[in-house]
């Protein structure tokens, strides 16, 4: 069953890069209490994820949080190590904190899984965004395969 507004974020775990190695990241802790900007990618280094959705984020984070959003955070199905390397090729600073979902856990609990496999890719994560209120789904934003337009933060802006 797919994720929807109202719906509580599942308790997964995520990896997070810090300076002195991968760290872990209960999403319940996570969201508690906070309203998150969250955004998913098929893969990091991937060229739509690379060129448009990641600097989106990076570009609008300070209109994002003007709108009363605490954090932005991005996650992709790769491991803590990609994603630590994908942040500091694209310069995030502080702006966006890149969350690894290795396993796929979030988006499989999520319902928002897909299968690149013909692509090479494997198990992935659908491309969407969602404001997460206190671990409540607020606003979600689910891309049809091949699109990159209501997972913009733009879009999301737009609607906050």
């Amino acid at each position: 069953m797919t994720i929807k507004i109202g719906d509580t974020v599942p308790e997964t775990t995520l990896m997070k890069m810090t300076d002195s190695g991968p760290e872990a990241v209960q999403t319940g802790n996570y969201f508690k209490g906070r309203r998150i900007a969250l955004f998913s990618v098929p893969g990091a280094f991937t060229p739509t994820c690379s060129a448009k959705h990641l600097p989106g984020f990076i570009e609008k984070a300070d209109a994002l949080k003007a709108k009363g959003i605490d954090e932005i955070a991005g996650t992709s199905v790769n491991d803590a190590f990609v994603m630590g390397a994908w942040g500091k090729s694209a310069n995030v600073g502080d702006k966006v904190t890149l969350l690894a979902d290795g396993n796929g856990d979030l988006v499989s609990a999520l319902g928002l899984e897909m299968d690149g496999s013909k692509f090479g890719m494997g198990k992935r994560g659908q491309r969407f965004s969602m404001v997460v209120n206190d671990g409540v789904v607020e606003q979600l934003n689910v891309e049809s395969p091949g699109d990159y337009k209501v997972s913009a933060a733009d879009y999301m802006l737009e609607r906050l």
